[in-house]
């Protein structure tokens, strides 16, 4: 049997919050190889998510505690057309089909979302992600990140 109790939960966030990236992740499936992968993933206000895509697989995210903004672009990847609270005063289980576009920016210390989606892992390819976003570590991430945080239908990062 697996479990998430409430100080695994406090144990991850606070694991994330010393991460270089500021997420962690406690994964319930066994492998990477597995055809279903679980996991919880904490993650703290300022990580970045690159907008990206899973063509092969739809995605659910249940907040665990905290809450999270889903941002979901066109489906060029590069106009936001809609924006999802999860946690606080939103939805608490979020399914998206397979192949959108789409980011997430973490709204308080100690969110944790658990996620489920199709295995096994695989990096993803250049393809999946958005062209336009900075990479993890360049210059211009901080700015992605404002714009992820107040963006609204129609915007676009410039």
């Amino acid at each position: 049997m697996k479990t998430l109790t409430t100080q695994d939960l406090a144990g991850l966030s606070a694991k994330a919050a010393y991460a270089p990236r500021l997420r962690a992740h406690h994964n319930l499936h066994e492998q990477l190889e597995d055809s279903i992968q679980r996991l919880a993933i904490a993650m703290e206000p300022d990580t970045y998510v690159r907008p990206h895509r899973h063509p092969g697989s739809p995605e659910l995210l249940i907040m665990l505690s905290g809450s999270l903004d889903w941002i979901e672009f066109d489906a060029a990847g590069e106009t936001v057309v809609a924006r999802h609270r999860l946690g606080a005063d939103g939805a608490r289980v979020f399914e998206m089909p397979a192949g959108v576009w789409h980011a997430v920016v973490s709204l308080q210390p100690g969110s944790v979302v658990f996620e489920v989606k199709r295995g096994p892992y695989l990096p993803l390819p250049e393809a999946d992600v958005a062209a336009w976003a900075p990479a993890e570590g360049d210059a211009r991430v901080a700015d992605m990140l404002a714009f992820l945080r107040r963006c609204q239908p129609g915007d676009r990062f410039a």
